[in-house]
């Protein structure tokens, strides 16, 4: 096998000189040193930097590291700092470097003594020096814990051991001087209450991580809790040991701006992006940082590959299912307005006594109503007041019996140092995360696949005309911003994605299809059945228990016919059964699986297309961990679960020695697609410096979409059965510049500045064009 050339280890690092990213979920069951023990395959893929999850110390077993509960130290469950140090030697010695995943908006409480800054603020409640380390609101009296059974006598299960108070596996502590006595006496001492479980939701005293009250949320505004709970990374990064840092979820945070210019200022020469999530014609704001993680990048792409035509015939399947035609705008405000008087409440009742002059309940109502209204996730104030005159106009037309409380609390809103101005930012985000994200996503079925975290799912398709706009866009202001298809936090895999964009395709056909199973085998919600029936073919062939997993979660979430905090079993009974009608129904399961079959070829070839579309396009294109060979994966923590590497260096072994795959089951047209791409972009920089369309011209030139990046040309084929169906390329071709230029997939060389799609696209549906003299180590 030939040796794949690789950077040279002993090369300075350039500033911000991330070129690709491959992202891993270091965890326990994958720690430090097993995600080492890639850094030869990354480098042979072509990447140029493992991204890892976060690697501070998390609550005990935690499977995702997004829960920190000391900043001090690495995860001593993922191999310590020793792991850490063995894993920056192993990516050095691979020409690789190191992008980690920081969590700056909440700390991790579930197991308070395991967090020795929460366990002395429940000791020691207002004078702890910790007091001010978390958004607690110590005017409302004791902090309010929601651990309790939902019982009357919850309290009688306290015990006091150890000198610490003990409700079955929760510890907590006790206050100095006030352990004598009964459990519940001594319970009743302390700075801290223990609640049910359900009045956490409408009663808690402190900021959360949207819903969850296991996360509490810091004060990272204040500079002494910054630089506490950043010195251990900001040490990396000083030491040349940390090249990138992405941001968790910056609008959870008071003052995002501020908080990055900090960031920047401590890390200047650190690539930095963050977990912002634009709305449908959102910008990112003027922040100091590189970019996104990708999230605007990943419904752009997708969408190129779903047939917009199709989109009035699904509308009325979805009516016809339902009964009833569904407004993706009434929907969606109708869950976000559940989302801030229920889920929410508490954080509602807080920013409701910041207007202490207005009437509370009125100002409540108010507030919810401008959070269900909000056109984003969040504003920055005194930037984004257009946002807020769209939330007030409609908030008004919803509620005209509220105008003069709206008028009161907006004027307040638009006053950057009103303290409701400041905190009603952290609320809206969190109101549209949980009422659009976690919630209508699962509710509005009319086609999934564009249910995606960034998307807009009533916005049916990505003509190539626009996404042409978008990445020169993004060429111009975001070059170094992340690109991704997949991420641990994505409803669905990218190649799940990918197939059920064919739907797009043959709505007729689908149609027919889901209408008569869902006659045979009804489900009494015929928007999740819809929804179901979408994900089985999508992931078909999908383990039963996986499915299983997921339509639990997803009815949940969906808070329709059951929901988390109060299921509803009998429907559970019938939604199981379902599930495993797919698969124990003879019938059932073949037409499933022949329906899955029909649309597959056509998946991988969207999935090729838009694979090729993301590593290529504008931004720093990031592999999520298993992705560079077909995966079906589903929400968390489906989306999570083992990958098989050894499968992944052997197929790539292969590749090297000379193979050209075929299109098949075993993925490695995709593993081709990803590593000569990536290899294209680590060795020749200098063919992706600008972007510019390339039409393609003949009587199938929509099928094609194409780009040159300053010497390396992209093409991809979209809506293949509809290419199919007309007879395919018909003599449609590309004009490209150049004399000579190799596609790197087949190896094949092109002379000419008229290139017939019939030939070079005749092996795959994607090909990847470079100068002949400069793909040699691509190829």
């Amino acid at each position: 096998m030939p040796d794949t050339p690789r950077p040279d280890p002993t090369a300075a690092p350039t500033t911000r000189g991330v070129g690709s990213t491959y992202r891993v979920q270091v965890r326990p069951g994958f720690d430090l040193d097993a995600t080492a023990g890639l850094a030869g395959y990354l480098a042979d893929l072509g990447v140029t930097h493992l991204y890892s999850a976060p690697l501070l110390t998390a609550t005990p077993g935690s499977a995702h590291g997004y829960d920190v509960v000391d900043h001090r130290a690495v995860n001593p469950e993922l191999g310590g700092e020793a792991g850490r140090r063995r894993l920056v030697r192993a990516l050095r010695a691979a020409g690789l470097g190191l992008v980690v995943d920081i969590v700056p908006n909440h700390a991790g409480v579930a197991q308070p003594a395991a967090n020795p800054a929460w366990w002395d603020v429940l000791r020691r409640g207002r004078s702890s020096a910790y007091a001010d380390w978390f958004d607690i609101d110590w005017d409302r009296g004791r902090l309010l814990l929601p651990v309790l059974a939902d019982t009357p006598d919850a309290l009688d299960d306290l015990k006091v051991v150890d000198g610490e108070l003990r409700y079955h596996e929760h510890r907590f502590p006790i206050a100095d001087g006030t352990g004598e006595g009964g459990p519940r006496e001594v319970h009743d001492r302390q700075h801290y209450e223990l609640v049910s479980w359900r009045r956490g939701d409408s009663e808690l005293t402190y900021r959360r991580f949207f819903a969850v009250s296991d996360l509490a949320g810091l004060r990272v505004e204040d500079p002494a809790v910054f630089d506490a709970t950043h010195a251990e990374v900001l040490r990396w990064a000083a030491a040349g040991e940390l090249d990138g840092i992405r941001v968790d979820h910056p609008d959870g945070l008071r003052d995002p701006a501020g908080y990055l210019a900090r960031l920047r200022a401590a890390a200047p020469d650190a690539w930095l992006v963050v977990e912002k999530i634009l709305e449908y014609g959102e910008e990112l704001p003027d922040w100091p940082v590189d970019g996104t993680t990708g999230y605007d990048a990943l419904p752009a792409v997708c969408g190129l590959f779903v047939d917009p035509r199709a989109e009035g015939d699904f509308t009325a399947l979805d009516a016809r299912l339902n009964g009833r035609h569904t407004s993706w705008q009434d929907l969606t405000h109708a869950t976000k307005l559940a989302a801030a008087t229920r889920l929410l409440a508490a954080e509602l009742t807080r920013l409701a006594a910041l207007a202490p002059d207005l009437d509370p309940q009125a100002t409540r109502e108010a507030l919810a109503e401008l959070a269900a209204c909000f056109p984003v996730y969040r504003g920055y104030p005194p930037v984004g007041a257009r946002h807020l005159a769209v939330a007030r106009a409609e908030a008004g037309r919803r509620r005209p019996d509220l105008t003069a409380t709206l008028d009161a609390v907006t004027a307040h809103l638009r006053d950057p140092e009103h303290e409701l101005a400041k905190r009603f930012p952290q609320l809206s985000g969190a109101v549209m995360a949980k009422g659009v994200e976690d919630t209508a996503y699962y509710r509005w079925s009319r086609f999934v696949a564009l249910n995606e975290v960034g998307g807009s799912p009533a916005h049916f398709g990505v003509p190539p005309a626009e996404f042409h706009r978008a990445a020169a866009a993004r060429q111009v202001r975001w070059p170094a911003g992340m690109t991704t298809l997949s991420t641990h936090d994505t409803k669905r895999g990218e190649d799940v994605r990918a197939r059920l964009a064919v739907l797009s395709e043959l709505p007729g056909r689908w149609a027919e299809r889901v209408q008569d199973w869902m006659a045979r085998a009804p489900l009494s919600d015929p928007a999740f059945a819809h929804l179901l029936w979408q994900t089985a073919v999508g992931a078909w062939p999908v383990e039963r228990e996986r499915l299983h997993a997921y339509v639990e979660k997803a009815a949940r979430e969906a808070s329709v016919s059951t929901s988390w905090a109060d299921p509803d079993l009998a429907f559970e009974r019938d939604l199981h059964a379902l599930v495993d009608r797919m698969y124990d129904d003879p019938a059932l399961h073949a037409e499933i699986t022949a329906f899955a079959d029909e649309i597959t070829p056509a998946g991988w070839s969207n999935s090729l297309g838009q694979k090729l579309v993301q590593l290529a396009m504008p931004g720093v294109p990031d592999t999520y961990q298993g992705t560079e060979l077909w995966e079906n994966s589903l929400v968390d923590p489906d989306n999570r679960r083992p990958v098989d590497f050894a499968v992944r260096r052997e197929l790539l072994a292969r590749l090297d020695g000379g193979r050209r795959p075929a299109v098949a089951a075993d993925g490695a047209a995709k593993l081709l697609v990803v590593s000569r791409t990536l290899r294209l972009r680590r060795d020749h920089q200098e063919l992706f410096t600008s972007y510019r369309p390339v039409a393609a011209a003949g009587p199938a030139g929509a099928h094609a979409v194409a780009f040159d990046r300053g010497g390396a040309v992209a093409v991809a084929t979209r809506l293949p059965l509809g290419l199919a169906r007309s007879g395919g390329w018909r003599g449609t071709t590309l004009s490209i510049s150049g004399n000579s230029v190799t596609d790197v997939f087949t190896g094949r060389v092109y002379s000419g500045s008229e290139l017939l799609l019939d030939d070079l696209l005749s092996t795959y549906p994607v090909a990847l064009l470079a100068p002949t003299d400069s793909v040699e180590a691509a190829a």
